[in-house]
């Protein structure tokens, strides 16, 4: 499975983000799909992941201004986020859970104004 990520760029604060990622390859394979992020330090968070009948689960830091949505036919899952605030800056990568777990390659993210 390769993941390409689009869509980073600078947002002002208060603004939205949409990230949108291409899937190809072994695609049916994908089971949970979703969108991580750099943290402090060197760890990544989880930001959203949606299953692949739709089930979706978003980070508390998130929860209530996002949107995650998978579309299984065309190999696509996208991110938006509302009401951005600054700790939303960061890189941010989309995975798929298979056999084991791919990584797109990281799209990054800014917000000032």
């Amino acid at each position: 499975v390769q993941l390409q990520a689009s869509g980073g760029g600078s947002v002002q604060p208060g603004g939205s983000l949409r990230l949108s990622c291409a899937a190809s390859g072994s695609i049916a394979t994908c089971g949970n799909m979703g969108w991580s992020r750099k943290g402090s330090g060197i760890h990544l968070e989880m930001v959203a992941v949606i299953s692949e009948v739709g089930v979706k689960v978003y980070d508390d830091s998130v929860k209530g201004r996002s949107t995650i949505s998978r579309d299984n036919s065309k190999g696509t899952i996208d991110l938006q986020v509302d009401n951005v605030v600054p700790d939303d800056a960061s890189v941010y990568y989309c995975w798929c859970a298979a056999d084991q777990m791919y990584w797109g390659q990281g799209t990054l993210v800014t917000v000032s104004s």
